[in-house]
């Protein structure tokens, strides 16, 4: 596989970890380049990161006046990355909880498939490491939940890890994508699922965070809640 891969990486407060980071991610592999979406972090990761494209071809940075979500920022990188050449697009985090050392397996996961995701829970194994168990047991609950009201047939489908072919994204409206949370996870393996592309999960181990704080809150887990709902309604009456 010779094209070239996209790794998008929404960040809000993540100075501490995103010069690593982006050196981690370019170390894989020779065709990965980085883009780094930042929501106007008050802790100036944005102007660090500007300060590193400066001196590597390969780092791209997006910037938001403010904080918008995760949802938003990941369609902002993918029409980012529609405009230009890229064959394959990323969605990682920025705290290390994504290991960078998976991205290989992806770039030979995608080979073979349409869209790849990193699955915490395949085959009902557990590879979560430092979480709290009521937050384990939020996100294992929110899985079967999701596969149950709609029929998904992913282990981690909340998951944010994920390799895209091109063709995916290009297949989706990115424009209809309602969701912003982890519930925007969901729907777009949902809508690509829908579509009859080809999903492939890989184990990886995810790590919680050491540096910087959580972006989880209620309205998030209460987006997801509704979204698969939703997402069953509008498969129902074909609208996906």
């Amino acid at each position: 596989m010779s094209e070239r891969a996209l790794v998008i990486v929404p960040t809000y407060n993540e100075r501490e970890n995103i010069v690593r980071l982006i050196q981690s991610v370019l170390a894989q592999d020779a065709r990965l380049d980085i883009l780094v979406v930042d929501d106007g972090s008050p802790d100036g990761t944005g102007a660090i990161v500007d300060e590193v494209a400066d001196r590597e071809p390969r780092v791209f940075a997006l910037h938001r006046a403010k904080k918008l979500g995760l949802g938003t920022a990941y369609l902002a990188g993918f029409r980012w990355a529609l405009e230009r050449s890229y064959a394959y697009v990323f969605e990682m985090d920025a705290d290390f909880s994504h290991d960078p050392g998976h991205l290989p397996q992806f770039l030979a996961a995608i080979e073979s498939a349409d869209l790849v995701l990193g699955s915490r829970y395949l085959h009902g194994k557990v590879t979560v490491v430092n979480w709290p168990i009521a937050r384990l047991m939020l996100s294992y609950g929110a899985n079967i939940y999701a596969r149950f009201v709609t029929g998904l047939p992913l282990y981690d489908a909340t998951g944010g890890f994920k390799c895209f072919r091109r063709a995916v994204l290009e297949a989706i409206d990115l424009d209809d994508v309602r969701s912003n949370g982890y519930g925007f996870q969901i729907e777009m393996s949902f809508r690509a699922w829908r579509k009859g592309f080809r999903i492939v999960e890989i184990p990886i181990v995810f790590h919680d965070r050491t540096e910087g704080e959580s972006k989880m809150s209620g309205g998030i887990v209460r987006e997801a809640v509704l979204m698969v709902w939703r997402l069953r309604w509008w498969a129902i009456r074909g609208k996906l």
